[in-house]
């Protein structure tokens, strides 16, 4: 009797030591974030192998970090503001802890006002808001092509939505570029000037990644 209550104890205390790990890898696995990255061709990846683009590159590095994150590609090449907002509700899917909102290059590039780029940045930082989604949003500094009144309201939308919506921002796409290349950024670049080349998603990365893995940690809480 005595014999089979210990090899029972001992048989109960394996179980329980399994399952402790069942639920303990079963609750490694739900801490994986997922993150949405709602944004254009940049985002994208345009001209490059799928492994070179924004995306896989910024996933190897967050890796590389130690911190588990699944990421989904939402660039799409050409997207707009208004693109972006047309699609936010069904890239907030349920899983999606997070995103970041990397648009305005092709309404910059269009000419499109910047009041109607604010207006769709806004749906898209509300749409976040109502899933309770954590944002960073990845700003873009405007050249004065369109002149100064131009520049000054579209470099603006994102400091002043970004703070209205109490989100952290990344001021410019191309800042990491700019650091890496010490303000010279052509070898960074593909031949059309516009998206970046595999070296210049690496300095992208390297500048934006620890704010991606700060934003994975908040989702995460």
């Amino acid at each position: 009797m005595l014999r089979r209550s210990v090899v029972f104890g001992y048989g109960a205390v394996r179980g329980a030591r399994n399952l402790a790990a069942l639920l303990l890898f079963a609750g490694a696995a739900q801490a994986e974030v997922t993150i949405a990255a709602l944004g254009d061709s940049l985002t994208q990846g345009y001209g490059l192998p799928q492994e070179e683009g924004f995306v896989p590159q910024l996933e190897s590095w967050l890796e590389a970090q130690g911190t588990e994150v699944d990421l989904i590609n939402a660039g799409v090449s050409g997207d707009t503001t208004a693109g972006g907002l047309a699609r936010v509700a069904w890239t907030l899917t349920p899983e999606v802890d997070a995103m970041i909102v990397a648009l305005g290059g092709n309404d910059f590039l269009r000419g499109i006002d910047p009041a109607v780029s604010r207006a769709n940045l806004r749906g898209i930082l509300e749409a976040a808001e109502a899933a309770d989604v954590d944002v960073l949003m990845v700003g873009l500094e405007a050249s004065s092509n369109y002149g100064p009144d131009y520049k000054r309201d579209f470099d603006a939308m994102y400091t002043d939505l970004a703070e209205e919506f109490e989100v952290p921002l990344y001021p410019s796409w191309f800042d990491g570029i700019l650091e890496a290349s010490g303000g010279a950024p052509e070898a960074y670049m593909q031949a059309d000037g516009i998206h970046p080349n595999a070296e210049g998603v690496a300095a992208t990365v390297e500048a934006l990644g620890p704010l991606v893995q700060a934003l994975a940690e908040q989702a995460a809480e």
